[in-house]
């Protein structure tokens, strides 16, 4: 297959300022949605609703991941999208998966005309399709999902510019979904160190206790507390606790959380 035909591959175009202005405004969106999503479900929730804008035709957009090992979509901007990427699913077969499998465009510029995967486009044509285009969206080398615009208004949309379009918005996609996975994973690891301070807080102020009470050293006073933690069979930190509410009649002090600002 020709990797600079319209049926799929990596192409490379100059770029003209038009095409320059309109990749601004779509970095500016990008960067609004980063910056406002309140995670990566809802971050590829907008995704899709802004790649149907940044084609400039009338298309309905799902975005397609695996999940052990599974195909899944993960965000769609209507039921059409979703739709069309169950059918995929279902027969093992279609351009979403094998954009997802090759990390290649797949566009499909005709279904009346198309011949691969028939148990999909049997489906799809029922369905009312007539041409779609599937992107991969690469980070760090690898193709982490396929980003799949669907038309249902006539074979022939996604042309040459409007392929332009969806690469350049794929693209910086892409980056910015690389930067939301990357945020998220920030934020697990700050709840997990907010977690742990937590429970050391809680741990010490047990330890200061039985400290007072069995005048032993810090050491010695950790050494009780787990071996209560052992016999009971629970949390360290749930031991800690009830220990510091049966002396103090109040329960633990909050440790300090961490900035995040």
């Amino acid at each position: 297959m020709n990797a600079d035909g319209p049926r799929g591959g990596r192409t490379g175009c100059p770029v003209s300022e038009q095409q320059a202005a309109d990749v601004s405004v779509v970095f500016q969106r990008l960067q609004s949605v980063l910056l406002t999503a309140s995670g990566v479900e809802v971050f590829l929730q907008r995704l899709t609703e802004l790649a149907a804008e940044a084609a400039e035709i009338s298309v309905s957009c799902g975005v397609t991941a695996r999940r052990d090992g599974q195909p899944l979509t993960v965000a769609s901007s209507d039921e059409q999208a979703s739709d069309l990427d169950e059918s995929q699913y279902e027969a093992a077969a279609g351009p979403c998966l094998q954009t997802l499998r090759t990390g290649e465009i797949v566009s499909v510029p005709d279904l009346d005309t198309e011949q691969r995967w028939p148990e999909y486009l049997r489906d799809a044509r029922q369905k009312g399709l007539r041409s779609s285009l599937s992107l991969p969206l690469v980070v760090d080398g690898s193709t982490v999902a396929a980003m799949n615009l669907y038309s249902f208004a006539g074979p022939g949309v996604f042309d040459d510019q409007v392929q332009r379009r969806c690469q350049v918005f794929a693209s910086l996609a892409a980056g910015a979904l690389q930067l939301a996975t990357g945020r998220a994973a920030d934020r697990q690891l700050m709840d997990q160190l907010e977690e742990a301070l937590a429970s050391r807080t809680v741990i010490d102020q047990a330890l200061g206790i039985l400290m007072g009470q069995q005048q032993c050293s810090a050491e010695e006073a950790f050494s009780l507390l787990r071996m209560r933690s052992q016999s009971s069979q629970r949390r360290l930190r749930e031991v800690a606790s009830d220990l510091i509410i049966r002396v103090t009649g109040q329960a633990p002090q909050p440790g300090r959380r961490f900035d995040r600002s």
